[in-house]
């Protein structure tokens, strides 16, 4: 089978297209046919071994998982003799940590994977599970609640639109941030106040949240304090592996009526099935920006490093066929 291989740490033209032998199940797992995937932040924090402690768990020199890429969708091609869940020819949409980025992957029937919903297309299915289950994850360190106002800053990117659509699912009353070109929408995801930070700074314009989400890991809690009422939370993902948030996090639980909370990405299936019940129900949808051939993978790669994607940047195998 063809899949996307790397032999050596370093930028996108490290990727090349293989030949590769073609995984077969075990008795627990299911061999899914990929129609689309994406690139995404841990696809490239990977690649490119930054931070270098990512090496410790990668490969010290070398990757010892040649096949990058977490989310997929596609049909089920095989099953082991233990599966019960699925069958031959179930269209499915999942995350897993590698080995996306092929014609084919192997995943356990536990895993966070789950029957696709019957109208979303791969390319879209695809884009679903990884910026929605970190988000999910974000939101429930905060343990934001109805009637609460949160704000998301980096409200265009994948965990940011997500955030915006949970948030909303949740009862929050959402205030979102982003460049002029995404104000439309970023609103159109249900956000109920839009604040455009090429015109405006929102730690200066007086008002405050329960919650201030940074989905893309560029503010801090020094500039975003006032903005948080009291007992409100500051709320960071794991981007770019910020060494001092958890330091922030344990002191502020006992300094301070303002705290500190990090997100840490956790993938379950129970979260897989949350939001393709969301997507049924009309209540989220994922955003894509661009869609690449596998065979250009690089170019996708490049374009997702330059930190200007909406939302997400999506690959298709073997022409994908939308359905």
């Amino acid at each position: 089978m063809r899949a996307v291989v790397y032999d050596r740490y370093g930028p996108p033209d490290v990727l090349r297209l293989d030949d590769v032998e073609r995984p077969v199940p075990d008795e627990d797992e299911v061999l899914v046919r990929i129609r689309a995937t994406t690139v995404n932040r841990t696809d490239c924090g990977w690649r490119s071994a930054k931070p270098f402690f990512a090496r410790f768990f990668l490969g010290l020199l070398r990757p010892r998982r040649r096949v990058l890429g977490m989310e997929l969708a596609g049909e089920v091609e095989a099953v082991g003799a233990a599966v019960t869940k699925f069958e031959v020819g179930d269209d499915v949409f999942g995350v897993k940590g590698f080995g996306a980025h092929a014609e084919f992957v192997c995943i356990r029937e536990s895993a966070p994977v789950a029957h696709k919903p019957a109208d979303m297309p791969f390319e879209e299915a695809a884009a679903v599970c990884d910026g929605g289950s970190i988000a999910l994850s974000c939101l429930r360190r905060a343990d934001l609640q109805e009637g609460q106002k949160i704000l998301v800053h980096g409200a265009s990117g994948s965990i940011g639109t997500a955030a915006v659509q949970l948030a909303k699912s949740f009862g929050a009353e959402v205030t979102a941030v982003c460049s002029t070109k995404n104000v439309d929408l970023v609103r159109s995801l249900g956000a109920d106040e839009v604040v455009d930070y090429l015109e405006e700074d929102f730690t200066k314009n007086g008002k405050t949240y329960d919650v201030v989400f940074d989905a893309v890991g560029k503010h801090s809690f020094r500039r975003c304090r006032g903005s948080l009422k009291p007992g409100g939370i500051y709320l960071e993902t794991d981007l770019g592996f910020l060494w001092h948030v958890p330091i922030l996090a344990l002191l502020t639980r006992r300094l301070g009526d303002k705290r500190v909370a990090l997100g840490i990405a956790k993938y379950t299936k129970k979260d897989v099935l949350l939001l393709k019940e969301l997507v049924e129900a009309g209540k989220y949808r994922a955003v894509i920006d661009r869609c690449y051939p596998l065979e250009d993978v690089v170019e996708a790669t490049r374009y997702v490093e330059t930190q200007q994607k909406t939302g997400n940047v999506v690959l298709t195998v073997n022409g994908g066929r939308a359905r």
